[in-house]
């Protein structure tokens, strides 16, 4: 079986198919302390150890049923962590369950975990924490076998102070008093759908809820709760389309969380409780969003990448899902526009990160190479680009939703390479092998760069954008007057992010031009935050010193990745703002979450 890079694990001696947790959730010490109870099968015979991923966390005892084992931590690596190697009092057979019982802590500087004073949430009375484990980040709250080549199920119990909430990405299973803490509860969640890893997520919180569909409830702030479920009201339309178009839904509940703005992703697709940034709430991006989390659902919780390096096979799948999604709910010429904005954003990732570079490779190599910073829009929009040109070929979307149905049922509850996926596209279509044969497979999944075809698109809602973009970049100086606010009458918020976009894509603007776009469309007014971070790195881009104060308060006041990396990045280019922006990021530095900071601290590099 091929190793992940990412882990010190060897799920081929040894399988952990179970996880029982017990722990609290101490604000103080900003610490989870307990015990993990992990099911271990012996895969070989006479096994005498199991090497499980830490990072930063101590172990007080081990047990492995019930007796004393000796355990020892390895070399330190600088981001995979710490190796624990326990070695059992008892060799195991072959086929023989163990369950080795770890006391844990993790530190107060867990990447995994976010947490907060009562002054950074909205309520502004009560503390609040967050978990983000993937890519390998669940190694940080307690000893695993930190690789999604490894799903079990999980049984938790979390104690925590008895005026706050705890959720998981898990069923609820009921609370009760703390018996050992008259000032906790516990609440106690259930996992019957084996899961790896990443997919382990846990929230504490002064949380309510709202009822917006047979199996879902929004979870909020009490601030934000009642907006909330306004806006993410379309989810239960949504999982009956996904499941018209992938398949049933296995998880039971499909819960939706609002996250505080530091959350650094626009979405997690935690199974049974989706995570969700606060952004959504002033976006037009609310439904890609949920549409991409639900169909995670299928494509990446349920079929799920071996390892981080075929990191494709969740995020390309899921975002052709997420387009045919789109196109249910808002018609073909839509998902065409959305998809050819995809081309877009591939084009613009690559033109930042060079089109020689390795992580552009649709498939890359992460021997020594940390997940998180080789995390990009390449997986999503090359992953894509690749599933829409062959739909293309093979019949167009009716035939291929055949196929895509098809590999979800194959390879449902499993973790699979890239190759495995190939053979059953080849085994699907056997009476196309010769069409499949054309392909330039090798170009796609390993050279670097734009892909070698350009699938095709309809281009109805992209040509007003592409004409007022193509006014703006050719207009000189005396052409100005032309312009005026009635320009975007007949264009959607959509089409309005894409023409700034295809902006961004060119040359910077003359100053003249941006601060005359200004008067006549007032972008400054708009509370968008999609169209918001478009026109502030337009702004900065094009040297305009009154937008750096704008441009640096939207880096901070969310912790977004997709928005703070790029503003923080422009605004370190701009000899005016440079200094400022190093300043602001070490002010803001220890309240942000700590993956968004080490990142933008290697953009400003500052990183220690």
């Amino acid at each position: 079986a091929m190793a992940d890079p990412s882990s010190f694990a060897s799920p081929a001696c040894c399988l952990t198919r179970h996880l029982y947790l017990r722990c609290r959730a101490d604000f103080g010490a900003r610490a989870l302390r307990g015990t993990v109870a992990l099911t271990a099968r012996a895969e070989r015979e006479a096994l005498r150890c199991l090497v499980l991923d830490t990072r930063d966390v101590q172990v007080f005892k081990v047990t492995v049923n019930g007796q004393d084992a000796q355990f020892a931590f390895g070399e330190k690596h600088s981001f995979k962590g710490t190796p624990l190697e326990i070695t059992f009092p008892n060799e195991l057979r072959r086929g023989q369950e163990a369950i080795v019982e770890i006391s844990f802590e993790s530190s107060p500087q867990s990447s995994a975990l976010q947490w907060f004073t009562p002054e950074q949430t909205s309520g502004k009375k009560h503390p609040f924490l967050f978990s983000q484990c993937q890519a390998t980040h669940c190694r940080a709250i307690f000893p695993c076998q930190d690789t999604p080549a490894v799903k079990l199920t999980y049984y938790a119990e979390i104690s925590v102070p008895k005026e706050l909430v705890a959720l998981m990405s898990a069923n609820r299973d009921g609370e009760a008093p703390d018996p050992e803490d008259s000032t906790h509860k516990i609440y106690r969640f259930s996992q019957h759908v084996p899961i790896p890893c990443y997919l382990f997520a846990l929230v504490v919180g002064a949380l309510e809820s709202r009822k917006i569909g047979p199996r879902t409830l929004v979870w909020a702030e009490k601030e934000l709760v009642d907006k909330s479920a306004y806006e993410f009201s379309e989810a239960e339309a949504m999982l009956k389309t996904a499941e018209d178009l992938a398949g049933p839904y296995v998880w039971g509940q499909y819960d939706l969380l609002v996250l505080p703005p530091s959350f650094p992703y626009g979405g997690m697709e935690n199974p049974c409780l989706t995570f969700v940034t606060p952004t959504l709430l002033v976006s037009i991006a609310v439904i890609k969003v949920i549409a991409h989390e639900i169909s995670h659902s299928w494509t990446g919780n349920l079929v799920t990448n071996k390892t981080w390096e075929h990191f494709w096979l969740n995020e390309g799948h899921t975002v052709y899902l997420e387009r045919r999604i789109g196109g249910r709910l808002f018609g073909e010429q839509f998902r065409h526009f959305q998809a050819l904005g995809g081309w877009r954003e591939l084009q613009n990732t690559i033109n930042t990160l060079g089109d020689k570079n390795p992580v552009t490779n649709l498939v890359i190599n992460l021997d020594e190479v940390d997940p998180d910073v080789a995390y990009s829009s390449v997986p999503y929009e090359k992953g894509f680009a690749l599933l829409f040109y062959l739909e293309q070929l093979l019949g167009g979307p009716d035939v291929f939703i055949g196929f895509l149905k098809a590999y979800v049922q194959q390879f449902a509850y499993k973790s699979i390479v890239t190759e495995d996926w190939k053979n059953f596209l080849y085994s699907y279509f056997k009476d196309k092998v010769d069409v499949l044969d054309k392909v330039d497979w090798n170009s796609w999944f390993h050279a670097p760069g734009m892909p070698p075809v350009k699938p095709r698109y309809d281009m109805t809602l992209s040509n007003a954008c592409v004409a007022l973009s193509q006014r703006w970049i050719q207009a000189k100086e005396s052409d100005l007057g032309s312009f005026s606010s009635a320009d975007l009458k007949e264009m959607s918020s959509h089409q309005l992010i894409e023409f700034l976009a295809l902006l961004l894509l060119e040359a910077p603007l003359p100053l003249s031009h941006v601060q005359r776009m200004q008067e006549v469309y007032d972008f400054n007014a708009k509370n968008n935050s999609e169209i918001r971070f478009r026109w502030l790195r337009l702004c900065i881009r094009s040297k305009w010193e009154e937008a750096i104060p704008l441009a640096l308060k939207m880096a901070t006041d969310q912790g977004r990745m997709k928005f703070t990396r790029p503003l923080f990045r422009d605004l370190y280019s701009f000899d005016k703002s440079r200094d400022l922006a190093v300043k602001t990021f070490l002010e803001h530095r220890a309240s942000m979450h700590p993956v968004t900071s080490m990142l933008v601290g290697k953009d400003l590099k500052q990183d220690q």
